[in-house]
């Protein structure tokens, strides 16, 4: 009977321990609804070309919805979620078929079994910007200009290192280019990118991240080097700032040495009143007189700054309820109400965003 019991707490214990050994899947979603209203009418409904995110007025919305698969066992990593809604459409529409429904796919494997040291490669989330895709987990509701004229996504591949204590971690990426799954027909060269983030403690993020990559095809191609910096602090368990400053240039021509600049500071400030009520505002300038993103045909360009403000309620944990009104004033009538050229743009955004 004692042999027989014994037996029996063996196998239990082996099979606990299997059990904790098994990689784990978990399967997640995510789902932002939205009503934008452009004071200035646009007719056909969409909102001015360099806006990626929800750009669509005066209509109820999905912006993003996505279910996504993630599987870790400590040695080997794979992400796959596939998506849908008007984010999709105007983030990817320069991508082929089922490619434009890809939010993330990619996988890695850890190159050290004492060292965090990972190589990964696929499609996965931009290096650059402190802002994703994924509202919810934005300070506001809708992104900042730089955010939305900065890839969300790339693909290619990266090797992470990221210290023990979890203070540093370094990326260098090898990528297909500017947010492009496919590159770009015609050009035969790689991009690259540098990641650095320092967390020196809970309450502090301090971000560099660079790109250099080439802009159109092989006979005609210009360089883009393009840097990003920001910092996140948390200064009270209710208040934070985000800080944050882009710099890129481009070559006027192949081969030049003259270049054309692009800058963008933003700042944004939130205070949470409690656990499910929380305002936030946001001041940001983006400059970019020679069109190299932002193409206006105007004599001074895209000179433009915008405030914003919005009111968050969240009634669980999962879900928010957003309010968000947003100014944008220009150097030039770069914006069109009814058929008229204006210098600014004013808009009221809601949305509802569940995450699972």
């Amino acid at each position: 009977m004692k042999t027989l019991l014994t037996l029996a707490l063996g196998l239990a214990s082996a099979s606990l321990t299997f059990a904790q050994d098994e990689p784990k899947i978990k399967v997640s979603g995510y789902l932002e609804t939205y009503f934008g209203y452009d004071y200035n009418k646009p007719a056909d409904n969409n909102r001015p070309g360099f806006v990626y995110s929800h750009n669509r007025h005066n209509e109820v919305n999905l912006n993003l919805g996505f279910i996504k698969g993630a599987y870790d066992n400590g040695t080997v990593r794979g992400n796959l979620a596939l998506m849908a809604g008007t984010y999709t459409n105007a983030n990817l529409a320069a991508e082929p078929g089922v490619l434009k429904n890809i939010f993330e796919a990619n996988a890695g494997l850890k190159l050290s079994k004492t060292a965090n040291l990972w190589v990964d490669a696929g499609i996965f989330a931009s290096h650059i910007g402190f802002e994703s895709a994924i509202s919810k987990d934005c300070w506001v509701l809708t992104r900042n200009i730089v955010s939305d004229n900065t890839p969300y996504y790339e693909s290619g591949a990266k090797i992470t290192y990221g210290t023990s204590d979890n203070k540093f971690t370094v990326a260098f990426l090898y990528l297909n280019g500017w947010q492009r799954i496919n590159r770009l027909s015609g050009n035969s060269q790689p991009a690259g990118g540098l990641q650095l983030t320092f967390k020196p403690t809970d309450k502090i993020t301090l971000n560099y991240s660079n790109y250099l990559g080439t802009e159109g095809e092989d006979a005609v191609r210009v360089r883009r080097f393009y840097n990003n910096f920001y910092g996140i602090f948390q200064i009270t368990d209710k208040f934070g700032l985000i800080a944050g400053f882009d710099y890129g240039t481009q070559q006027i021509a192949k081969g030049s040495n003259q270049k054309n600049e692009v800058l963008a500071p933003v700042a944004i400030a939130q205070y949470k009143f409690n656990p499910k009520w929380a305002l936030a505002g946001r001041l940001e300038y983006y400059e970019d007189a020679n069109g190299v993103i932002i193409s206006t045909g105007t004599p001074e360009g895209f000179k433009t700054t915008g405030y914003s403000m919005n009111i968050d309620y969240w009634p669980v944990s999962n879900a928010v309820l957003r309010l968000e009104g947003k100014v944008l004033d220009s150097k030039d009538k770069i914006f069109v109400r009814e058929t008229i050229p204006v210098s600014n743009s004013s808009t009221l955004t809601a949305s509802i965003a569940v995450s699972f």
